[in-house]
């Protein structure tokens, strides 16, 4: 019962994603032909978000809920940041779907979506298992 208030939030982004076509096959296509402006809108109106709450958060000093202060740690820029990139955009455009809406698309009735999670577990697990090994 305690992560009942999890799964209501899960369930209202899944339906959010789904009524917003951020998880349609069709949408991410027409994104990565340059025919439609629809997930370009949908991924700057996050940029937009995430940049005013970060600095929302930064001048006001804001703190979690348990009263600890957020810090938000500056990144190194690393190489394996636009390899990552690259292979995540080039997965994307083949199978139609980044993580976030993949339990949306099963949701939804996407059978092909459990193979996706499966291949998105495998390469989690790859990554943890040849981390060290990877250039910065």
């Amino acid at each position: 019962m305690k992560n009942l208030k999890y799964l209501v939030l899960g369930t209202l982004f899944g339906v959010i994603l789904t009524k917003s076509e951020v998880v349609s096959w069709f949408r991410i296509q027409e994104m990565f032909r340059f025919q439609s402006f629809h997930m370009y809108g949908v991924i700057g109106s996050a940029i937009v978000v995430g940049m005013l709450s970060i600095q929302l958060i930064k001048r006001n000093r804001l703190r979690t809920i348990g009263g600890e202060e957020i810090r938000l740690a500056d990144k190194q820029y690393s190489h394996g940041v636009w390899l990552g990139g690259l292979l995540f955009g080039l997965g994307w455009a083949i199978t139609g779907a980044c993580p976030g809406p993949l339990f949306a698309q099963l949701g939804s009735g996407v059978p092909a979506a459990a193979i996706m999670i499966l291949a998105a577990l495998v390469g989690t697990w790859t990554y943890s298992a040849l981390r060290d090994k990877l250039p910065m």
